[in-house]
């Protein structure tokens, strides 16, 4: 690991230098593999961006420099697609496209703040890593592979479902826009709640094995999830409007929902249940995903 001395306003400065490298070594690579393609473009700076951010994760001994990387990547590519393709060429659809930025940018931030929040330095690696350490000196094909390229790939698959909206033909704003704003902004609604309420209780609790019984948490064991899921099918469904025969791009928000409930939830039940005892009794009664009422009050 890192030098343990280093001050967590350090380590951002150094994880800041890390992301302005590689936004720029992604420009480049966007100007040297430019096919005319806003997909092809957007997905080899992407990948570039990605290599670089790995680099600095080698260097620092950290995989965590990667984690904001899931909220940061998608404004870029956003702002190019638009840049790129231009409201002319979109009939003229401009609200949709302002709409799109704002409540990306707004989730991206937030998203972004609270890694910011919560990582205490290059002292600070996620615990999700640690189990592959033991790998030596095959952890870091696993780090590229597994917690690099994979979620980039996954991001970028669910920013696909928006090129429609950046691109010609995309038809005018409409009700399902609308749909898409709502589910949109309950996702992030709900994700700032769920992230504010666990904050507090980790911040107020009197006991370490203490569990979160309260708010979205006594409806779901993991709200914050559900919601990131949420959000990406809300973009989706923008996409949907803007020309429905990039219905496929449904691809995106469906390898999402996999990862989450494919790999994270599970991951998360394993450490909670390891950590905390009362857990597993959980598992049974409460929802795993979607907040619902508990299952006993249903019986």
């Amino acid at each position: 690991m890192p030098d343990v001395h280093l001050t967590r306003t350090q380590s951002r400065l150094i994880c800041l230098l890390a992301y302005l490298v590689a936004a720029a070594v992604a420009f480049a690579a966007g100007k040297v593999f430019d096919r005319g393609s806003l997909l092809w473009t957007a997905g080899a700076a992407d990948l570039a961006a990605t290599v670089v951010v790995f680099v600095f994760s080698l260097i620092l001994d950290n995989s965590s420099v990667y984690d904001p990387y899931w909220s940061v990547a998608p404004v870029p590519i956003l702002v190019y697609w638009l840049v790129a393709g231009g409201p002319a060429a979109t009939g003229g659809s401009s609200a949709r496209h302002v709409v799109v930025i704002a409540l990306v940018a707004v989730w991206a931030v937030r998203l972004t703040m609270n890694w910011l929040r919560r990582w205490r330095g290059l002292a600070d690696e996620d615990w999700r890593y640690a189990d592959y350490r033991k790998l030596g000196a095959g952890y870091w094909p696993v780090s590229f592979l597994g917690f690099h390229l994979f979620p980039t790939v996954i991001v970028f698959l669910g920013c696909i479902a928006l090129l429609p909206v950046f691109i010609s033909g995309s038809r005018p704003s409409g009700v399902l826009d609308l749909l898409a704003v709502a589910v949109t902004v309950c996702a992030i609604a709900i994700e700032a709640a769920a992230d504010r309420q666990l904050r507090r209780f980790i911040l107020t609790r009197a006991d370490p094995g203490q569990i979160l019984n309260t708010g979205l948490w006594a409806l779901s064991r993991h709200p914050n999830y559900f919601a990131e899921v949420l959000f990406w099918w809300g973009l989706w469904l923008f996409g949907l409007a803007a020309n429905p025969s990039w219905w496929w791009t449904i691809a995106g928000p469906v390898a999402v929902t996999g990862l989450f409930l494919g790999v994270s939830v599970p991951m998360m039940d394993r450490r909670l249940v390891a950590r905390h005892p009362g857990y597993a009794g959980l598992i049974g009664v409460r929802s795993a995903f979607i907040p619902l009422p508990p299952l006993r009050s249903r019986d």
